[in-house]
């Protein structure tokens, strides 16, 4: 481990330990410095390691703060990341195997915990998808809505940001055009709705199925397309 690490593992160790809890603010970089027994320079480096983590907020003409420590913002960066990939059809695969990987299972999960108030959720978002079946914009926010309702219902905040992460509002934006155009919404509202009646059932492993069918059945068709627009020159379909 590098000095510069040891001194973010210190910072970190602080927090941890609740001597810098969420909101409060480091002390001046000579004090922390003289504190954990560093360099004013490998204070300086650790600060701005934790930072770019999200783990700490630096306040021009204020100071620096330790942040809330919420997983949906310690993770926000890679939402970020995955919109930047959009042009990149091999990391766009990849993205939907990562989902392939997680959602399922966190479906699968969600059966096993949701409430009736959550139930009832998911089920708004579904009726809003069956409503706006030509419009793409509102089908992307009902379909992300929904997946993201599903999701909470686990309970875990990490699962959460890590599978909005993965998904892309732009991806989810690119595969409703195409589903649309290619007249194969409806097949996928159905997806929607088997999970959905998975869920009312509290059968994981019916859940599971449901959601992986759906993941499968997305990936298939982009994999498509994409091989699509490669043949004919194209980097990727229009969003």
């Amino acid at each position: 481990m590098s000095l510069t690490d040891k001194a973010i593992e210190q910072i970190r160790e602080l927090i941890r330990t609740g001597a810098l809890p969420p909101g409060s603010k480091l002390p001046p970089e000579s004090d922390l410095a003289a504190q954990l027994g560093l360099s004013r320079n490998l204070a300086r480096e650790a600060v701005k390691a934790l930072a770019v983590a999200r783990i700490l907020e630096v306040r021009r003409g204020d100071g620096t703060y330790v942040t809330s420590l919420q997983p949906s913002l310690l993770l926000e960066g890679l939402g970020g990341a995955v919109e930047l990939l959009q042009g990149d059809s091999a990391a766009l695969q990849d993205l939907m195997e990562v989902r392939r990987l997680l959602e399922p299972v966190a479906t699968a999960l969600a059966a096993t915990r949701i409430s009736d108030a959550q139930l009832a959720e998911v089920e708004r978002h579904l009726d809003a998808m069956r409503e706006a079946r030509d419009d793409v914009e509102l089908l992307n926010a009902h379909d992300a809505a929904f997946h993201r309702a599903v999701v909470v219902a686990t309970g875990n905040e990490s699962l959460l940001a890590l599978l909005e992460g993965v998904s892309g509002r732009t991806l989810r934006a690119r595969i409703w055009r195409g589903l649309v155009d290619d007249q194969a919404a409806g097949r996928t509202l159905a997806e929607h709705e088997a999970i959905f009646k998975a869920l009312t059932t509290r059968d994981a492993a019916l859940s599971q199925a449901a959601a992986l069918l759906h993941v499968s059945t997305t990936e298939a068709w982009l994999r498509e397309h994409l091989r699509t627009d490669t043949a004919r020159g194209r980097d990727g379909f229009v969003a």
